[in-house]
């Protein structure tokens, strides 16, 4: 079978051109090795700019509610994080908590939709259920979550929003190494999250680190929107974008300061 990985790709520039290369992958691409693997890593904001429903900003904050457990009210402490993660730039924010009823973290959600609503896509972490009921902007799910087609069966069938038009879901993916990653890109999602990139204390039982090697790998095997999670501070970030990443999850770094912190990161990722 003959090879249609253009031979000098890199002159590839006309946006035709550059689509029909990005829409319909080499048929070589898994034996074509480095040259499909550069490229891709290469031009990753380029895979952003062809396609607008996939642009996701470089930073993405996760709200982890066991970091606020221990506030006198953790909501509050929660809406207040939230609203200094907004004045400091981030526009893209998940809700994680492990631990609460669906009762709780339902009204943790409404209250943090009502901070965030016109101002920030808020995504759900594991519950498609909640993410609808709280009117959120989508759901990230994990290797054990409901699979990734049913989620968008869910999310989809949900009806129009009070304007008559469908709601733009996003769905977001976990992966912890490269047969994952090759896995999700045949996933209805809309970006794909790997890690952890560096060792982290945001879980208790994580998987190996994938280190800044792994992301490269994980660039060369999906063109959709890579976020690199696990470990990943303002010392650290830009590194992890430079190996592929086209956004950072965030969770620790961004505690003690969330609004200087955010600031910082996104001066050091645009």
């Amino acid at each position: 079978m003959r090879c249609n990985f253009p031979s000098n790709i890199r002159s590839y520039s006309a946006y035709v051109q550059v689509k029909i290369v990005l829409e319909e992958k080499p048929l070589c691409w898994r034996t074509c090795g480095s040259a499909w693997e550069n490229w891709v890593r290469d031009h990753r904001g380029l895979l952003q700019i062809l396609s607008p429903k996939r642009r996701i900003p470089p930073l993405y904050p996760i709200l982890d509610a066991a970091q606020f457990r221990s506030a006198p009210d953790p909501l509050a402490a929660m809406v207040q994080f939230t609203e200094e993660l907004l004045r400091g730039g981030a526009t893209l924010i998940q809700y994680r908590n492990k631990s609460a009823n669906g009762r709780a973290m339902l009204a943790h959600l409404r209250e943090l939709r009502r901070v965030t609503f016109g101002r920030a896509r808020l995504i759900m972490n594991d519950r498609a259920d909640l993410c609808l009921a709280a009117s959120c902007d989508g759901v990230h799910l994990g290797q054990d979550d409901l699979s990734p087609v049913a989620t968008r069966g869910i999310l989809e069938s949900a009806l129009p929003d009070a304007s008559g038009e469908k709601r733009e879901w996003w769905i977001g993916f976990s992966t912890h190494n490269l047969q994952q990653v090759s896995e999700a890109e045949q996933f209805p999602v809309d970006y794909i999250a790997v890690g952890p990139v560096f060792a982290t204390g945001s879980k208790a039982n994580p998987d190996p680190v994938i280190g800044l090697e792994g992301v490269r790998q994980a660039r060369g095997v999906t063109l959709k929107p890579l976020v690199a999670i696990g470990g990943i501070t303002r010392e650290n970030c830009r590194e992890v974008m430079e190996a592929g990443a086209n956004s950072v999850a965030v969770i620790a770094d961004l505690v003690e300061s969330p609004s200087t912190a955010t600031e910082q990161f996104l001066r050091i990722l645009r």
